[in-house]
């Protein structure tokens, strides 16, 4: 385990190659051994981005991953040094193959995040800021189960949490600023397409449309 924070994405990723290159798998709990003690950033912006992804379609995932990037958000909110998770979320793992070529389509959008943050107003992600930015990752959080039912609209907000999980990554108060607008965009936009979904009464239905054409013949 290296004992700096990762200074930016390309090191978080630089690190989760290495993890895999040592075994066929790597677990969850290899990641927060890694990690755990030295930056929460890492474990809230990559659950995030992935939720983004199709893997964000399947019913259950947005939920789940709000329920990881929670966990870790109270204890960033309580100044805790190092994160907990239980066993069996720990004994969780990906194969290092399909983790080796995830991390390859990533680089190019990584290259491109490390060259635009550079530790802007880093005042922004210390101290009182950071626990700001825990609540409001945990806010976030608690919006993605009822928006799951309705397409694509969890991503609102995991798209804010991941920005904000940047910020704390690459220490980028500029990007923290913009995350809280994201923050309130989210919040809004997904209070009024839920409210004006449940309205119509179709919201779940579609849902289920969606994921329906989404299967294969």
């Amino acid at each position: 385990m290296s004992d700096h924070e990762p200074e930016g994405v390309e090191d978080v990723l630089g690190e989760l190659d290495d993890l895999a290159a040592k075994g066929d798998k790597v677990r969850i709990g290899d990641v927060l051994d890694d990690f755990g003690g030295r930056s929460f950033g890492p474990f809230i912006m990559l659950p995030a981005l992935l939720e983004i992804t199709p893997v964000g379609g399947i019913p259950g995932v947005p939920t789940f991953l709000a329920v990881v990037i929670g966990l870790v958000a109270v204890q960033l909110l309580f100044g805790k040094d190092h994160i907990w998770m239980p066993q069996w979320l720990q004994d969780r793992a990906v194969e290092s193959r399909k983790l080796h070529k995830g991390i390859g389509k990533l680089r190019g959008i990584a290259h491109w995040l490390d060259e635009h943050s550079h530790g802007r107003l880093e005042a922004l992600t210390k101290g009182i800021w950071v626990r700001i930015a825990a609540a409001v990752v945990i806010l976030l959080c608690l919006t993605v189960p009822p928006l799951e039912f309705l397409p694509f609209a969890s991503s609102g907000p995991m798209l804010a949490i991941a920005a904000i999980g940047l910020a704390l990554t690459v220490r980028d108060g500029a990007i923290m600023l913009l995350s809280m607008l994201l923050a309130v965009a989210a919040l809004g936009g997904g209070t009024y397409y839920y409210s004006t979904s449940e309205e119509g009464g179709d919201g779940g239905m579609a849902r289920l449309e969606w994921v329906s054409n989404s299967i294969p013949a």
